[in-house]
């Protein structure tokens, strides 16, 4: 029988796991390369099991065609720095546009991406097909028109402000 204390000798104690969990959030999303999977929030939990350490991520949505790129990702950055991972992919609850880091919102406002808007409304309550008010990345003017409601992924939209003129995708709020 193995005692508790030699399994945290062998893949570490706290620490460690969270040095694992550094590594594994700072794998750069493929298809949002201004933004690594820590800022989108979809590592949800990190724990032992045996000598290997399980991570648990949430797609951003279940039909995500980087997921599994996201997964490699992970595990080999982690087996990079010597440890042994293994993703496991968990789909409830889903993740939400909320789970976005402020660092994330603003490094995807900073690449020309207005990030997603909350999606509660301070009552519990969301109106999935209502417009949302999208702020111009560049100027942060509300005078913003939808082009398209699809960009170059299923997770953005392609806007307009027609103050300064500019394209730009909005991540959409889910």
């Amino acid at each position: 029988m193995v005692a508790a204390r030699d399994i945290d000798r062998d893949i570490g104690g706290d620490d460690m796991l969270a040095d694992i969990r550094r590594i594994a959030e700072s794998v750069p999303d493929p298809e949002l390369v201004v933004v690594n999977v820590g800022d989108l929030g979809i590592i949800r939990d990190l724990r032992r099991d045996g000598h290997a350490v399980e991570i648990d991520v949430t797609p951003t949505y279940s039909a995500c065609p980087a997921t599994l790129a996201i997964e490699l990702a992970i595990e080999t950055a982690v087996a990079a720095q010597g440890h042994e991972a293994r993703v496991r992919r968990v789909l409830a609850p889903a993740w939400t546009t909320d789970w976005i880091t402020p660092a994330g919102r603003a490094k995807l406002k900073q690449a020309g991406i207005a990030p997603p808007s909350p999606r509660g409304d301070g009552n519990g309550g969301h109106d999935y097909f209502a417009r949302p008010q999208v702020a111009c990345p560049r100027c942060d003017s509300l005078d913003t028109t939808e082009l398209s409601a699809f960009g170059a992924t299923a997770c953005k939209a392609q806007y307009r402000c027609l103050s300064c003129h500019e394209p730009f995708d909005y991540f959409k709020c889910l």
